[in-house]
């Protein structure tokens, strides 16, 4: 195994892909000494670096030193700041061509989905209950509690520790260290029954903070988020419920809705009226008390699920899938391993034919320019760049801006600025042009890469990539985290073997071979696009999916980073 790497002959960095002691000879460009300890996954200076000098990664400005270093000297934020290469929007490129890989072992390949009436396939078969506004989150927890079980939705489980066997020690006297290492009894908590439906794959309770008070505008985004979701290929129907007054209104959402196509069914419907996708809409100040209310939207919900159940899933061609692509609790090996692996993946499902989404606007500061040479037309460009711009004048006016991104796990493992962790990342994108750009809950409509705004906020990026149609989501990740969404698979990808082993119960997929030498980006690309072929055909679920761990924060488009 090499014991360091640099990513592109313009780089002044290296990376340590071991713990390099001080005093280790480096036969780099020129033969240098570290002239201190090298933690594994950091970065240290090819040649003196002066204070002011431009510091590259991924062949990109990363930063500018603030003090001087010595050649073999490690980089840190106290010698280390932010800084990033300007871009242009009337610069594009006019020469779009693209050298594809090879993809003739997929071209026959199918997926088992569930095919909609709009042409898009469903990687899963879902029923949604919505609360318009976050007055109504408790009915939909009763509602929750009232289905779940007695139709079969509700998965056995383990207590991590026996409750009672910790009530028992204290009550008869055990201290707080005698507590502590009693030995951990997983005790089961209840048993599954067999579904009363069999081809609805769960029923998804949504609950969130907004729809009321805020701005106008939250509203709105609000109502087009959710129509995204209701809409989505992965969605049979759903239950929405309101109270009645609040901003979110019923017309705000049947108007986003009707934009997909969807428009109110007759109030007569029954389980053999399959000409729309059934939405049914519930207004607790309208009806009354609560109970009556509960009940109804219990007894719609569960007519829905009839009609749900009439989809089976159907061979489909991989053109038909929309690939999220999103990163969280990077490591300084995301962008050398997993980020490049997905990044090859996006290129294959492109040459197929598919759709991609790029997201998390803050994590592209500095890779700019690269983006808007890839689109393939003048007006992507402008719109990427003004979002782009847009999105940083907001993050400043509050005082903060794309250079707070990082995070201190992030800065833990390696990732020093924005610009150095943006260029890592960005490899979730591949190599392909450019095909759409997409504000926050626009739909994605064109196959091939798109550029989604959303904020670099793991759940409310997660939360915008189904929003706008995504069937799967590959999430990459150095340091784990256990992100999930309740619509769509996410598929987990670690960038090293430690975090693979040591979180196994929430990663899907180890790209640590990258690191060790033992695969190539491009097979391990090919592997993935195996796993995500098997978890959209419904033969293999995610970790997340069998954690229960649906995610949804709606972006109120204030700043987050």
């Amino acid at each position: 195994m090499q014991n360091w790497l640099i990513l592109d002959p313009k780089d002044n960095l290296a990376v340590a892909l071991r713990e390099l002691p001080a005093g280790e000879r480096i036969r780099a460009r020129e033969t240098l000494v570290l002239s201190e300890a090298i933690p594994i996954k950091h970065k240290f200076a090819l040649q003196y670096l002066p204070v002011g000098g431009p510091v590259y990664m991924y062949g990109v400005l990363v930063g500018k030193a603030t003090q001087p270093i010595p050649a073999g000297g490690l980089i840190h934020t106290g010698n280390l700041e932010h800084a990033a290469a300007g871009y242009a929007a009337d610069s594009t490129a006019t020469d779009h061509a693209w050298n594809a890989p090879d993809v003739s072992p997929w071209l026959d390949r199918t997926f088992a989905g569930y095919h909609r009436a709009d042409g898009r396939v469903g990687t899963a078969n879902y029923w949604l209950v919505i609360p318009l506004v976050f007055c109504e989150n408790r009915n939909v927890k009763m509602i929750r509690k009232t289905m779940l079980k007695g139709l079969g939705y509700e998965k056995a489980q383990a207590a991590p520790v026996d409750l009672e066997q910790l009530v028992a020690a204290y009550r008869s006297g055990k201290s707080a260290a005698d507590i502590l290492a009693l030995t951990d009894v997983a005790t089961e908590t209840h048993q599954t029954t067999e579904r009363v439906f069999p081809n609805v794959d769960g029923i998804k309770f949504l609950t969130h903070d907004g729809g009321c008070g805020g701005i106008r505008q939250d509203a709105e985004v609000l109502c087009e988020l959710l129509a995204g979701y209701i809409a989505h290929p992965n969605v049979a129907g759903a239950t929405v419920l309101s109270l009645g007054c609040q901003n979110a209104q019923i017309p705000l959402l049947q108007s986003s809705l009707k934009k997909y196509g969807i428009t109110p069914l007759p109030s007569a419907e029954g389980p053999g009226e399959r000409s729309n996708k059934p939405v049914y809409y519930l207004e607790q100040q309208a009806v009354g008390d609560e109970q009556t209310f509960i009940a109804q939207a219990v007894k719609k919900t569960f007519v829905g699920l009839m009609i749900a159940d009439h989809c089976t899933r159907a061979p489909a061609p991989l053109s038909k899938l929309t690939l999220g692509l999103e990163c969280g609790g990077s490591d300084g090996f995301s962008g050398i391993s997993a980020n490049p692996i997905l990044g090859y993946t996006s290129d294959l499902l492109v040459a197929l034919g598919g759709s991609t989404v790029l997201a998390e606007f803050p994590e592209l500061n500095g890779v700019e320019q690269e983006l808007i040479d890839r689109c393939e037309r003048p007006e992507l460009a402008e719109k990427f760049s003004g979002l782009m711009a847009d999105y940083s004048a907001a993050a400043e006016a509050v005082g903060s801006g794309f250079k707070n991104n990082p995070s201190p796990g992030n800065i833990r493992d390696g990732l020093i600025t924005d610009a150095m962790k943006s260029a890592g990342a960005a490899k979730k994108g591949g190599t392909s042009p450019v095909r759409d750009v997409l504000d926050y809950a626009e739909p994605v409509t064109r196959p091939g890469l798109n550029l989604l705004c959303t904020p670099g906020n793991d759940v409310e990026s997660t939360t915008g990539l189904a929003g706008s149609g995504c069937n799967l989501i590959v999430f990459t990740t150095g340091l784990g985290t256990p992100t999930g969404n309740p619509v769509v698979p996410v598929v987990k990808l670690a960038s090293n073997h430690r975090l693979a082993e040591r979180m196994h119960d929430i990663i899907d997929f180890n790209g640590g071979d990258v690191i060790t030498g033992q695969a190539t980006i491009e097979e391990k690309g090919a592997e993935l696009l195996e796993l995500l072929i098997t978890v959209a055909s419904g033969k293999q679920q995610t970790k997340a999916q069998l954690l229960g761990q649906d995610d949804f924060i709606p972006w109120k488009r204030g700043v987050s980073l």
